[in-house]
């Protein structure tokens, strides 16, 4: 049982919401509650007290920056399906069913880091930029350094992911999936974009600790070879009784050959 003094707080600005966790580092962030909610369900979590950020306007929307896309995180899955971002609305589809995209964010997902989320591949392959704000102001995290580990991000304690820069044109781009039958999340997923200058980027989500770029598809591509196999190894790679490492090792392969084809 939760204690009864259980505390419920909506934040009114970005601004506000700092100066809440600052008071109080106890408070948990709580947006769409796709991730917090069900590990509270289960008791995996057990805040004291909540900080509701998701009526934030000012985290909300897309808007065109010269060549980037700058997108609130507080912006929802069904709005980036309906955009003009790269990529990101072929990995949105991905996500969850209906209702799950019109109430989760862009901004708590890859904040989340959940180690089977669509978008954090997207993310390194368009190599977007983090915008988040803290106590010492704003920073910029490349996304080469937003993924940390397992449910392990860049965002520190106290902090907010504000914002995503993504740039706004690629010469194409594509995700590939294989998902879990019942929750949809990936046992393995790759994306693959090629940028203006012809260079490939790719990475791949679900099979590891956290998402990871795929560094040996992307020498080989940009030289002009194969795809190939052996782009991971199933030493580093998670088991469970969806999937042995040996086979996400095999999954990677597969789907990285289908995203390259359709660039």
């Amino acid at each position: 049982m939760y204690p009864t003094n259980f505390d419920y707080q909506r934040a009114h600005s970005v601004d506000d919401a700092l100066a809440a966790m600052a008071a109080n580092p106890d408070l948990k962030v709580i947006a769409g509650g796709h991730s917090l909610l069900p590990a509270m369900r289960l008791r995996l979590a057990q805040p004291p007290a909540l900080l509701d950020i998701f009526g934030l306007e000012e985290l909300k929307g897309i808007r065109r920056e010269g060549d980037m896309f700058v997108v609130g995180a507080m912006t929802t899955h069904a709005q980036v399906l309906r955009s003009d971002l790269p990529l990101f609305p072929e990995v949105a589809h991905e996500v969850g069913d209906p209702m799950v995209r019109n109430r989760g964010t862009i901004g708590g997902s890859l904040a989340h880091a959940d180690p089977s989320a669509d978008y954090p591949a997207a993310a390194l392959a368009l190599g977007v930029e983090f915008v988040i704000r803290g106590p010492e102001g704003e920073r910029v995290v490349p996304a080469d350094e937003m993924f940390l580990g397992m449910f392990e991000s860049a965002v520190k304690p106290g902090e907010l992911l504000t914002h995503i820069r993504i740039p706004a044109s690629v010469q194409a781009s594509a995700y590939e999936k294989f998902k879990h039958p019942a929750s949809h999340y990936a046992i393995a997923g790759v994306a693959v974009v090629r940028h203006l200058d012809g260079q490939i980027r790719a990475a791949y989500t679900g099979a590891g600790e956290k998402a990871e770029r795929l560094h040996r598809l992307e020498e080989r591509v940009n030289r002009g070879e194969p795809v190939g196999t052996g782009l991971v190894e199933s030493a580093g790679l998670l088991g469970d009784r969806f999937a042995s490492p040996e086979y996400r090792a095999h999954l990677v392969d597969v789907l990285a050959a289908r995203a390259a084809a359709r660039i």
